[in-house]
Parts: structure tokens; C-alpha cells; sequence
């Protein structure tokens, strides 16, 4: 596992999805798979830093790597007071809601899942994708 903790800043994102292009590099990865993963990655963050730091209060975003030998598994997690649970319910208008970065990662994603971070305040979103 390897872990990056970034300030929740838009401009930290690249170092995020440098770290990741470095990991998956010595691997016979498929550019189109990094390029959905960087992507969701991106997603991640974003959310993070819009909804979780939200009229520029200080914070961080962790990104956790879990690299097996045939999946990857990334963890975005923050600080903050969340998001409407609701907007996550199968049939919820949440492009309405500022949701399209959600609703990206789970269409670029194999697995995906949001919730609190556990035993700490704040919320992570969750992701594995297939590297084969």
C-alpha cells in the first residue's frame, strides 16, 4: 500500500495522479485502463476538495493505493462533513445535485463505494479497478 496525503487544493491533484502513473508503470497496463483510473482519481479528489473543504477552509485529502496483481484498489478520504447520502440511491437525480463526479467513477470503475472514513471524521470514497 502507499499512501499520499495532499493538501486540499486543486493544484495537488497532478502529484495524486503522478504517484499513481509511477505505481502502475512496471506493470503491462493498458494506457486506456490508467487513463479510467487517473480519471476517477481526478473525480475523487475534486469531490473532495469542492464538497469537504467547501469557501476554502483548510484541509487534506488522502489517496491510498492498494496494488494486487491483477486489480487497484484507491481510497480518497477527507476531513469533512460529507454529502447527501441520498444522492448515491440508484434512481437519484444527482447531476442536479453537482453528482457527475460520481457518477463518473462508478462508470469507470469495476467497484465503488462512499461512506464515512472509519473511526474518523470525514468521508472516503472507495474504488477498484481491473488492471487486466
Amino acid at each position: 500500500m502507499v499512501s499520499l496525503v495532499i493538501p486540499a487544493k486543486a493544484e495537488y491533484i497532478a502529484l495524486g495522479r503522478l504517484a499513481l502513473t509511477g505505481l502502475l508503470r512496471p506493470r503491462a497496463v493498458e494506457p486506456e485502463v490508467i487513463a479510467d483510473v487517473k480519471l476517477a482519481l481526478t473525480e475523487a479528489c475534486s469531490n473532495s476538495i469542492r464538497h469537504a473543504y467547501a469557501d476554502g477552509r483548510e484541509g487534506e485529502v488522502e489517496i491510498r493505493y492498494e496494488l494486487a496483481d491483477s486489480s487497484l484498489v484507491v481510497e480518497v478520504s477527507d476531513a469533512g462533513g460529507g454529502f447527501d447520502p441520498a444522492l448515491l440511491e440508484p434512481g437519484a437525480n444527482a447531476l442536479d445535485e453537482g453528482g457527475l463526479g460520481i457518477a463518473i467513477i462508478r462508470a469507470l470503475a469495476d467497484d465503488m463505494s462512499v461512506g464515512p472514513r472509519s473511526g474518523r471524521k470525514g468521508y472516503s470514497v472507495r474504488f477498484t479497478k481491473a488492471l487486466s
